[in-house]
């Protein structure tokens, strides 16, 4: 599956997680549930994915963590925000740069309708 296709099954199991639990929860009951749910579709998921930062050829821990990586491929960046903004948007980007990934979802849960808070970040220097 590629990018395209595989945000396109997270988009749907996004939908259906918000159908059922509304906004204004907090981002890490969100987060949860799209975790499992996207497992429970036998799609590879990892949680709170460390990703280091190279600086002057020297691998950095400086906590940088994604909030869901879906098959290696995919960042989910999860929101529950009043409104996304140009900083949660820098940091999907960030997070695409430094992972060398070409696609990101940055999902911000707390709108009435799901459709309302999906970004599509493309990573522009692949």
């Amino acid at each position: 599956m590629n990018e395209n296709e595989l945000a396109h099954t997270i988009i749907g199991i996004a939908i259906e997680v918000h159908s059922a639990l509304g906004p204004g929860l907090l981002e890490s009951a969100y987060k949860e549930c799209l975790y499992y749910k996207i497992a429970q579709k036998g799609l590879f998921i990892e949680k709170e994915k460390p990703i280091p930062l190279i600086f002057e050829e020297v691998k950095l821990d400086c906590g940088y963590r994604i909030d869901l990586l879906v098959e290696k491929k995919l960042v989910l960046e999860i929101k529950s925000v009043e409104a996304l903004n140009d900083i949660h948007l820098a940091q999907t980007l960030t997070y695409l740069k430094l992972g060398n990934f070409k696609l990101g979802l940055l999902i911000n849960f707390n709108v009435l309708q799901l459709k309302n808070g999906i970004k599509r970040v493309i990573n522009g220097n692949l």
